[in-house]
């Protein structure tokens, strides 16, 4: 099953400083039909608009993946931590028993992001924070493993989920393949680009929901770049 969810069909909102796109009912925007993928519960698509961002608030026992598409994102948070994550890298949060962050757009120009929520494996744990740079000429043509709930992903940073979150840039012309578990849930989306996946078209920043797929043939129609969640 590969359903295609299109961009311009998405709900949303426009804050004037943000310009978001919700994949899943989120705020403003209540679909009870639509709460999420298996255990991904989140995708945004955010644009923040230079010297704006979203001031401290609070999370529990939730994992927080922000990928910066363009751009760059600033965080703080009521555990000391501070970092700024650019365009292609990920930062990590983990909520656990409760904390508090802020997220700015500090750059010049505007930020661009998916923000991601998996619902946990475990409740209140200790919460964390983490970031780290994922070049993109180090997975052209292959998925990388960028946070993970899984120890064999040594490299990803660290979730506490039964979830990774994986990326891909292929040229026009260039296939990937990826083969999930039989009970799956998968979704993904182009930051960029177009492509063709089992023989359907998916453009960019559209969203495609995947179920009982043995195989995933992923073949870029035009340059892209690719974020896809692999989830329980």
């Amino acid at each position: 099953m590969i359903e295609l969810r299109p961009f311009d069909k998405l709900g949303g909102a426009d804050h004037g400083w943000l310009k978001a796109k919700h994949h899943f009912s989120f705020g403003s925007h209540y679909d009870p039909r639509n709460m999420g993928h298996g255990s991904l519960r989140v995708w945004n698509d955010d644009e923040i608009a230079p010297n704006t961002g979203f001031p401290a608030h609070p999370h529990a026992n939730m994992e927080i993946i922000t990928y910066v598409r363009e751009g760059a994102i600033t965080h703080q948070d009521s555990l000391g931590n501070k970092g700024r994550t650019e365009a292609g890298d990920v930062q990590v949060m983990s909520a656990g028993s409760g904390v508090r962050h802020s997220e700015y757009n500090l750059e010049p120009t505007e930020t661009r992001i998916f923000q991601i929520w998996i619902e946990p494996t475990t409740q209140d744990g200790q919460p964390t924070w983490g970031a780290k740079p994922f070049p993109k000429s180090d997975r052209s043509g292959n998925f990388v493993t960028i946070a993970s709930g899984f120890a064999d992903d040594r490299d990803a940073l660290p979730i506490r989920a039964d979830a990774r979150v994986l990326a891909t840039t292929l040229k026009a012309g260039e296939s990937a393949e990826y083969a999930p578990g039989e009970t799956r849930n998968l979704y993904l989306v182009p930051a960029a680009g177009a492509v063709e996946i089992n023989g359907v078209r998916v453009n960019a920043r559209d969203g495609v929901a995947i179920r009982d797929e043995a195989r995933l043939r992923i073949t870029a129609l035009e340059d892209s770049e690719l974020v896809l969640v692999d989830a329980s």
